[in-house]
């Protein structure tokens, strides 16, 4: 049965028609009930009738007044993140490798909600569980605790080598297995709490966000030249960069069949014995082992007499240097620039010095100020304080033997140090590129120090409260999923033209909600409807768009 609205004479009824069939199977319709004209129909005429119709059909009576909503859920952005995790085939890799049939919980499946909640809304483990009940993850439990967060993390680390041979697994077909640029750099990681433990990663260095001692541990990355994240490795935090360099690249060797490497580093990475063991390593292996190295500026002056004699052409020279080939890049306009900013430093330096200079001379005289009387020694401390705070030790020197405050400017570290001014010196072992395309894989480096920032703003590895060293690595795992997520999602953005970032696509996507509602004991729910940039976004992605219903 339906409602139909018949005209006769100007006039609209509402009429409650049936449909039938004849004996010979012919469709007819006949009315059933003539409620009257339209505009007679008042909804106290009507609400009777429906109410009674609610109730034989077991419905609440009055449905406007008995709809119950439950809160909204952010469902788009966590979405894309489940369908990109299971076309990358995290999820089975991560079920086969956490498997257990002593495990009452979906291990997986919380590794998953960590991991998305770290590009969605960082947060700590409690903080995990009031996100959960603001989004609608497909697949997720009904009920998580924090212990079963917890418990997964242990998981993790025990399995850590499985997990690791398992992602590596699924990045090496998207890896040229002929030739490899590799990118490895390192970071520290600031970490809360005092007690110290067996095996602890948690160690007092000096921290390169806020340039002094912090207990802290030291994160490693290992990209390739596309940014896609191979690898990371979780060190002290008092280890030494340089240390860390062979067993790093044999991990490499071990995990990805490629036929040739280049190591690309920062300064921090760079000595002599890392270059004697990485020439020993290529010598050793059938595969070829390359790298290419920038020189810190700690070592440029065993570089005096080598700089001397280079010709620069189109801004590039060479020269050879500890048996390998030196590669040198010149910026003039940041050499000038560079040069003139020291040299500004040193005068307000000097300025300074010089009414350190002044109140003394005048208080000799007669001449007094308000406040502490001024002394030699006094002025050596002030000087020495903004000596180091300009970080011009090496040019300018006070003469701390002297009775009276006094200093020197060395104008021979100044120009010894203009020599190297806007210029970025690299020693490789790699012969069939040129210079320019050194130069130009170095600076590709870069693109780690971004995925460092995007590990410690978008998905806020820092600051870490964990106490226990395997929950600490556990934590640095998770973060690392979430960074391969972020850079394959970077990738397909970058390759279909959008200018908008991961974090920036997730935030647009977030807006797509999952609704329900429930009237009488009937439940209801449904996804809010796309806009066409949300469309467009989930084409970018290739990834499906979300069904009219939440999984």
């Amino acid at each position: 049965m339906f409602t139909r609205l018949t005209r006769s004479g100007g006039r609209t009824y509402l009429q409650i028609v049936e449909a039938y069939r004849t004996d010979s199977g012919a469709t007819r319709q006949r009315v059933i009930a003539n409620l009257g004209r339209l505009d007679k129909l008042a909804p106290k005429n009507l609400d009777p009738l429906i109410n009674g119709l609610n109730r034989a059909l077991g419905r609440s009576t009055n449905p406007a007044a008995a709809i119950e909503y439950d809160s909204s859920r952010a469902f788009g952005d966590v979405f894309a993140l489940h369908e990109l995790w299971n076309e990358l085939g995290l999820r089975d890799a991560l079920r086969r490798a956490l498997r257990s049939s002593r495990r009452a919980f979906d291990a997986e499946a919380l590794v998953r909600a960590m991991v998305f909640n770290r590009l969605c809304d960082p947060d700590s483990k409690l903080g995990v569980l009031r996100w959960l009940e603001t989004v609608a993850i497909p697949g997720m439990p009904q009920t998580v605790s924090h212990d079963h967060l917890l418990r997964t993390m242990d998981l993790l680390t025990d399995r850590g080598d499985a997990v690791d041979a398992a992602v590596s697994r699924l990045i090496r077909p998207l890896i040229d297995q002929e030739l490899s640029v590799v990118f490895y750099d390192l970071t520290t990681v600031r970490i809360h709490g005092e007690a110290e433990l067996a095996g602890d990663v948690r160690a007092y260095g000096m921290n390169k966000e806020t340039g002094g001692i912090a207990r802290q541990f030291v994160l490693g990355l290992v990209q390739t030249s596309d940014g896609l994240p191979l690898m990371h490795t979780v060190h002290p935090g008092n280890v030494a960069e340089v240390r860390t360099l062979r067993a790093m690249l044999e991990e490499v060797l071990r995990r990805f069949t490629v036929q040739r490497v280049i190591l690309v580093a920062d300064r921090g990475l760079l000595s002599l014995d890392n270059v004697a063991q990485l020439t020993e390593l290529a010598a050793s292996s059938a595969r070829r082992i390359e790298f290419i190295l920038a020189v810190p500026a700690r070592r440029y002056g065993e570089l005096g007499e080598v700089m001397d004699r280079l010709e620069f052409a189109d801004g590039v020279a060479q020269a050879r240097f500890a048996e390998h080939r030196l590669v040198v890049a010149h910026d003039a306009a940041r050499a000038t620039e560079q040069g003139a900013r020291r040299r500004t430093r040193i005068a307000e330096l000097e300025a300074f010095a010089e009414r350190l200079v002044g109140k003394l001379d005048a208080q000799d005289d007669g001449i007094t100020e308000r406040g502490r009387r001024a002394t030699d020694r006094g002025a050596y401390s002030r000087f020495a304080r903004a000596l180091a705070d300009a970080e011009l030790t090496r040019f300018v020197r006070a003469d701390y033997q002297a009775d009276r405050f006094s200093y020197t400017v060395d104008e021979a570290a100044i120009l010894d140090a203009e020599r190297f001014d806007g210029k970025l010196v690299l020693l490789t072992s790699v012969a069939d590129l040129t210079g320019a395309q050194i130069i130009e894989r170095y600076k590709s480096l870069a693109d780690i120090e971004r995925g460092f920032r995007v590990l410690k703003s978008d998905i806020e590895i820092a600051p870490v409260y964990h106490r226990l060293p395997e929950r600490i690595r556990a934590h640095a795992q998770i973060c690392y999923l979430a960074l391969v997520l972020h850079r394959v999602m970077r990738m397909r953005l970058r390759a279909k033209g959008s200018t908008l970032s991961p974090t920036s696509a997730l935030r647009l996507l977030s807006r797509i909600q999952s609704h329900r509602a429930t009237i009488g004991a009937t439940h209801y729910s449904g996804v809010s409807r796309l806009s066409a940039e949300q469309t467009r976004l989930f084409e970018d992605l290739s990834l499906p768009k979300p069904p009219a219903k939440a999984m």
